[in-house]
């Protein structure tokens, strides 16, 4: 089983479903990419995600175009918001599906309220792709 986690950044979102997805069972081949990928894995996100246990802090912010030549089970959007556009992946997929979260690394504010976004963001990853994995892989 292979799955492309996919957004624009690949710092954040997409970066926390892939270190979900691999904890839930370690013979999926997971990946994350991002259309217009930050080059770095954002530093709160590595943080909310190893309060629980989970580490991404090796994870790299990989561009689309490095799988495009590649067969996919799965292609898995998260892009959110309403300003937010989704990318397209045009390469070999069986399924493509879309599971929308907000992006934490926009919250503005005091810094207990922008952890408070990660700490929410995070978890609703973990539900979303936990239905997800029950659903189709499990």
């Amino acid at each position: 089983m292979r799955i492309l986690i996919l957004c624009t950044g690949n710092s954040c979102r997409s970066q926390m479903a892939h270190g979900f997805l691999q904890s839930f069972d370690k013979n999926i081949e997971v990946y994350s990419a991002g259309t217009e990928a930050s080059g770095k894995l954002n530093t709160k996100a590595a943080q909310v995600m190893n309060e629980i246990g989970i580490d991404i802090s090796g994870h790299t912010s990989d561009s689309v175009e490095k799988y495009l030549g590649e067969k996919w089970d799965y292609v898995i959007t998260v892009c959110g918001g309403a300003n937010e556009a989704c990318p397209a992946f045009m390469g070999d997929v069986k399924h493509r599906l879309h599971i929308g979260f907000d992006d934490p690394s926009h919250v503005e504010g005091t810094d207990e309220f922008i952890m408070s976004e990660f700490h929410r963001v995070r978890d609703e990853i973990k539900e979303g792709f936990y239905k997800f994995y029950t659903k189709n892989i499990k």
